[in-house]
């Protein structure tokens, strides 16, 4: 089968037309959960040659893999736990992500890791970034990044001049990779739709299908349409991350799966405030955090603390903003205050459940179990692996068929958009003066679509309006907004400002400022009328208010409440936890 670029739309006229196949067939297999390990698990599927279907109860990526640190690394502290393998494995990832499966998404970021002792801790770091650049290979293939270098404190300071001279002795300085990680998700989805995945968001699998004791598919229900689907399928993989102990529960409680949450905060400020030509990593007395460049602005953190609240909306409090402040301020020259904060957003992680009461020392591995016959389900594990979870669970999927299935072969298919990067990169200039568009907006617009820049650019030949950068949001243009609802499976307001941009954390005003401008772009390719335009607007302002006020309670009970009395502008009724037996 060939992938022809422009043929992986996620648009409305999509989205129905794959819930009428879900519908109408049987399937292979249908996956539920639309984050990295879902979109994974579509894409390995379809790309073996099994019928494939996806469905997310809400946006795509809207859980965990959309509020991660944004890095693809292999993970530093596990070299101190000797996790070699679950290092190795990310860092070969990281080399196939960066060279060959998606390099317009995944870039390579330096960091600058400060020593605070002499001789002994410049050793001991020294000797893991060794084994950590070792390790880093892929078969057939480079790192993918420089290797790491010894700085002294004053070569250390020409980099990060932000640095208080009297908190380190010295540095080293290394290289990972980051991506946006819910660009990256849609990206998957894409291309599994363009191999012929049926995908759709804001469809809810409420029960199994079952016939005796074997699992045969699922009952879904269009939370925007109201109808419900039976969608059958010989084998369903359950991929909801947080979710899995409350989806086992759905097929009697049985499986040897359990989860645990732990909630990661991070702050995102301006650039100016911390003048460094390198990101930074430092230790805590938990785990680690980083000082991430994102664009124009930082990414800082993260934290790691058991959360048992709600799993929808996990809320950052006081306490958990004022933690993240207080490390990073211990080496900055310049101490940041809550007014640079011009962002924050809470994450789960979801750990596999071990015998420690501490979520930091809680796996990251991961585990695909068959607790039932025809259910498939996966946790733990991280992001950067996520091609590896997938791949384990569609060999469990291809057991429990009774056709010969092929091997994965991920590890070789480019996602849409990494076709042609290069050469394209290298004509930036001549494709911003044929698009009567300044050289840094065309740079901006292949590394977030890459060789799909042409659908853009071709929505701003048919309007020109559309090449105006966003009042109040001037990193996007207004195509982009149109875009994400034409191609991108956005289907809300918060879908645009939250995920398909990251407006709301990378603005003080956190996407209020643009909210009426974007859903009046939305309102035309999603068929909205002017009720239903104010009724976005006041939604996402209602959840902003919300956010903001959790973020000055003192506990995590408290930030809870108030971020739950937010409504979601499309409700999905939540399973019952219970307590493991």
């Amino acid at each position: 089968m060939t992938v022809r670029m422009g043929t992986a739309k996620l648009g409305p006229g999509e989205r129905s037309a794959a819930l009428a196949r879900m519908a109408a067939e049987e399937l292979d297999v249908v996956v539920v959960g639309g984050g990295v390990v879902g979109a994974g698990v579509a894409l390995d599927a379809v790309t073996r040659g099994l019928t494939v279907g996806l469905v997310e109860a809400r946006d795509f990526a809207s859980g965990t893999s959309s509020r991660s640190s944004k890095l693809i690394h292999g993970g530093l502290r596990y070299l101190e736990q000797y996790n070699f393998d679950l290092v190795r494995e990310a860092l070969q990832e990281r080399a196939l992500l960066l060279q060959r499966i998606a390099p317009h998404l995944v870039r390579p970021v330096p960091f600058l890791f400060p020593l605070t002792h002499h001789v002994w801790e410049r050793f001991y770091v020294g000797s893991g970034l060794v084994l950590y650049d070792s390790l880093g290979f892929a078969p057939g293939m480079t790192r993918g990044v420089p290797g790491h270098r010894h700085l002294s404190r004053r070569r250390a300071l020409r980099l990060a001049p932000a640095l208080k001279r009297s908190a380190f002795t010295g540095a080293v300085l290394y290289w990972d990779a980051q991506v946006d990680d819910a660009r990256y998700v849609v990206t998957l989805l894409r291309t599994a739709a363009a191999y012929g995945a049926h995908v759709a968001s804001r469809t809810q699998m409420i029960g199994f299908l079952r016939e005796g004791e074997r699992v045969t598919g699922v009952r879904v229900r269009d939370l925007e349409g109201g109808r419900e689907y039976d969608v059958r399928a010989r084998q369903v993989v359950n991929a909801t991350g947080v979710w899995t102990d409350e989806i086992q529960q759905l097929v009697g409680g049985r499986g040897s799966i359990h989860v645990r949450a732990s909630k990661g905060i991070h702050l995102v400020v301006p650039r100016d405030r911390i003048h460094s030509s390198t990101g930074i990593i430092l230790r805590t007395e938990k785990s680690v955090l980083f000082v991430i460049p994102w664009g124009r602005h930082w990414i800082i953190g993260t934290t790691d603390t058991p959360w048992d609240l709600d799993r929808s909306h996990p809320a950052a409090s006081r306490s958990d903003i004022d933690y993240v402040l207080d490390r990073v301020n211990a080496v900055l020259s310049v101490p940041l205050t809550r007014d640079d904060v011009e962002g924050v957003y809470a994450g789960l992680r979801p750990l596999l459940a071990g015998e420690s009461d501490e979520t930091s020392k809680l796996s990251r591995e991961h585990v695909v179990t068959h607790p039932v016959p025809g259910l498939v389900m996966v946790a733990g594990g991280k992001y950067t692996t996520y091609r590896v979870m997938a791949r384990d669970a569609v060999d469990a999927v291809a057991h429990g068929l009774d056709q010969r299935v092929p091997p994965s072969c991920t590890d070789r298919i480019p996602l849409v958009g990494a076709d042609g990067y290069p050469a394209l990169w290298n004509a930036r200039y001549h494709i911003a003066e044929r698009a009567g568009l300044h050289v840094a907006r065309i740079e901006h617009l292949l590394q977030r679509y890459g060789s799909l820049i042409d659908e853009v650019l071709a929505l701003i030949e048919a309007d020109r309006t559309l090449a105006r950068p966003l009042e109040g949001a001037d990193d996007y243009l207004r195509a982009e907004i149109v875009y994400a609802a034409t191609h991108e499976g956005a289907r809300h307001l918060e879908d645009v400002l939250a995920r398909r941009t990251r407006i709301s954390i990378e603005t003080f005003h956190r996407g209020t400022g643009v909210a009426q401008e974007v859903a009046e772009l939305l309102a035309g390719p999603l068929g909205w009328d002017g009720d239903q335009i104010k009724r976005e607007v006041e939604y996402y302002a209602k959840r902003v208010e919300a956010e903001r006020l959790s973020q000055e309670q003192d506990t995590d009970q408290a930030a809870d409440a108030i971020r739950l009395g937010a409504p979601e502008i499309v409700p999905v009724a939540v399973p019952e936890r219970r307590a493991a037996s």
